[in-house]
């Protein structure tokens, strides 16, 4: 039986070398929120994947929760991720954007002069935000987004995608709406208390997420487009409710119908988190009409079973490509692979990030 994980694939506008995608990864290197050197090489030496997705990108200041994380809303951002894209093309790779907000997720010693920590409603995300100026900090309480703080998000989204296609010459971008970003946040009733057709019932919920959606459609068309969900996920103070299941078939069906290019599920069980129901995630396969991306603890082995079993289109891998840049070729050979060092995943410098063979 010939292994499907190696074969091509047309997603959108572009045709993958392969089903291997790079997962979206914060690695914490973009000095000044503008990504460097450092992160065209980094890049770069996983051109092998057939789609790499970048770390999550604000769109807005009020996105950058975490420290020296990139955004996409500037000339010099925008730059830096040209250097990225002419490095991973160069090299025949395919690449995306992901645009996350983090929302209440952060702290104010990480946003610049001016930004705000936004939420869906005034509540704060349990635990803390690392800081380089004071350490670890708990979260804050989230300013709870009015109707100007809302569009004026949404269309952050779609300036940011706009500038990424056009002039930092992504293939396309990935909405994040999982692990309690702020598209998660509207989702999830553990952080969105709002009754003003922003929240409440499941229309309410889903309308942030398909509003940005939709928007970024008109401006860089369906076929440049995913998005990133997680059912059922408990990360950053997420919590599932009763509605969870025909929310999300609402939703993935709602997506399907506008044409986005994929959508990419995400399961963290592997990570100790709740296991994403297998009936839910075949009712999402069944209802979103675009590429379907599976993630979570994979190996070669357990993705060219679940390819096999049309279970999905692609699979997403992300620790592994950490310590193996060339990962792609390891699984073909079956050769061992490498461990990162966990201590340097989110550190400043080249050590843990493009030193791997």
């Amino acid at each position: 039986m010939s292994e499907i994980l190696f074969s091509s694939y047309p997603l959108g506008r572009v045709t993958l070398d392969n089903r291997v995608v790079m997962a979206p990864m914060t690695r914490c290197r973009s000095i000044g929120n503008i990504p460097g050197d450092i992160v065209a090489k980094y890049y770069a030496q996983r051109t092998e994947a057939g789609l790499i997705i970048t770390e999550g990108t604000s769109p807005s200041p009020d996105g950058l929760g975490y420290a020296r994380i990139p955004g996409m809303f500037s000339e010099e951002q925008a730059a830096g991720w040209r250097a990225v894209t002419d490095a991973v093309h160069a090299k025949g790779g395919k690449i995306f954007v992901q645009l996350m907000h983090t929302g209440r997720v952060g702290h104010t010693e990480n946003l610049p002069v001016g930004a705000r920590l936004l939420g869906p409603s005034a509540n704060a995300a349990p635990g803390e935000m690392y800081t380089d100026t004071k350490g670890p900090l708990p979260h804050p309480e989230a300013i709870a987004m009015n109707e100007g703080d809302i569009e004026q998000a949404i269309e952050s989204y779609v300036k940011s995608a706009t500038l990424a296609v056009n002039q930092a010459g992504f293939d396309g971008v990935e909405l994040h709406g999982a692990n309690g970003y702020l598209i998660d946040q509207f989702l999830n009733t553990a952080s969105n208390n709002r009754d003003d057709g922003w929240g409440g019932d499941i229309e309410g919920r889903i309308k942030f997420a398909l509003e940005v959606a939709k928007r970024t459609v008109d401006a860089i068309g369906a076929d440049r487009v995913g998005i990133r969900l997680s059912p059922f996920g408990v990360f950053n103070g997420m919590l599932p409710d009763d509605d969870m299941y025909t929310m999300y078939e609402t939703l993935a069906e709602r997506l399907g119908k506008l044409g986005l290019a994929y959508l990419h599920l995400v399961d963290h069980s592997s990570m100790g988190a709740p296991a994403l129901p297998e009936g839910l995630k075949n009712s999402l396969r069944e209802k979103f009409s675009g590429a379907f991306i599976l993630s979570g603890g994979y190996d070669k082995s357990r993705a060219e079973d679940d390819l096999q079993n049309n279970n999905g289109d692609l699979v997403a891998f992300g620790r592994p490509f950490i310590g193996n840049p060339s990962l792609v070729s390891k699984m073909k050979q079956d050769l061992p692979l490498v461990e990162a060092n966990q201590d340097l995943f989110y550190t400043a410098d080249e050590e843990g990030y493009i030193d791997y063979q």
